[in-house]
């Protein structure tokens, strides 16, 4: 399995919005972080699709590696 990108180590809080499908980058590679933008085609990464049942900001993980994806676990702190 392969080791996505770490494009940041902390996470992205992003508000959004009920009645949308947003779709968070696994791979690392997007440009749009933290959200998809394609990059990852080619690879095994998929994104992960994100909705909420009311507006709200939350916080996205940006060093990808949580492991309650796509929200972060505070697993950027074991990061070096």
């Amino acid at each position: 399995m392969s080791t996505p990108e770490c494009p940041q180590k902390s996470p992205y809080f992003v508000e959004l919005e009920p009645g949308t499908s947003y779709w968070w980058c696994s791979c690392g590679k997007s440009k749009s972080q933290p959200f998809c933008d394609g990059s990852h085609k080619g690879s095994e990464f998929v994104p992960v699709e994100v909705t909420v049942t009311e507006k709200k900001t939350v916080s996205l993980c940006g060093c990808k590696q949580s492991k309650n994806t796509p929200i972060c676990d505070g697993s950027h702190n074991k990061i070096s």
